[in-house]
């Protein structure tokens, strides 16, 4: 049986975080309520390899034409407390283009659409718990928060285990983004350890020459090197 720590605070970001504004209008007023999981809860339906297809996980080939901007790849591994992999986990991601748009109808500061990228992809890990994408470098972009903001490049990243109620939620960045010191977003995450969890690492070893440079990045779901979440625990 293994026994979980609670994670150190400010591992994981305040469900009311004054400088993130929009958390005052979304974080519960009353005290929570707990609902124990029922049979439905805990054993389906699992989320898994039947919902993805070939090519989900690249994002520069989801279209008849190539997008535009730097093409990267984004691997790593999913791994446990104890650094087990965990395997047939659906890993789902979402972001912006290079002009830093989302596809989305509620997207709509002045950058241009790319018609050949969707900007979402979905995989499911193997055996060791690794996880790969083909994407897009996406743009940092203007967001209203508080005077000149603007948000950091970053991958929004989703797990999903044995049952729908079992999704966890994070934001992927990359390194040395002059932005990080003034997104509230990112320093919602207090703890300095833990945000620069959420980074990703440049691999030299894993870039394709003449092709895509390549980020490493890990996601561990609990314990000291657990990577923060926008769910608390």
């Amino acid at each position: 049986m293994t026994t979980y720590a609670p994670d150190p605070e400010g591992t994981h970001p305040a469900l009311d975080y004054p400088d993130y504004r929009s958390t005052a209008l979304r974080h519960p007023k009353q005290p929570l309520i707990y609902l124990p999981q029922e049979v439905t809860e805990t054993t389906g339906p699992q989320l898994g390899a039947e919902r993805v297809h070939e090519g989900d996980n690249d994002l520069t080939r989801q279209q008849p034409g190539d997008p535009i901007g730097e093409r990267i790849t984004v691997s790593g591994r999913v791994l446990d407390t104890a650094g087990r992999p965990l395997r047939n986990t659906l890993v789902e991601v979402w972001q912006a283009n290079a002009a830093g748009r989302y596809q989305h109808r509620w997207d709509t500061w002045d950058a241009p659409l790319d018609p050949n990228f969707t900007g979402a992809g979905r995989c499911v890990t193997d055996d060791e718990g690794r996880y790969a994408f083909v994407t897009i470098r996406p743009g940092p972009y203007p967001w209203g928060n508080h005077p000149n903001a603007w948000r950091p490049a970053h991958i929004h990243f989703s797990l999903l285990g044995q049952a729908f109620a079992q999704r966890l939620v994070t934001q992927m960045y990359f390194p040395g983004d002059p932005l990080f010191p003034y997104d509230p977003i990112f320093n919602s995450v207090r703890d300095e350890r833990a945000r620069q969890r959420m980074v990703s690492s440049f691999s030299i070893d894993e870039t394709q020459e003449a092709w895509a440079l390549a980020y490493k990045w890990d996601i561990v779901l609990r314990g000291p090197q657990a990577t923060p979440f926008e769910e608390e625990h």
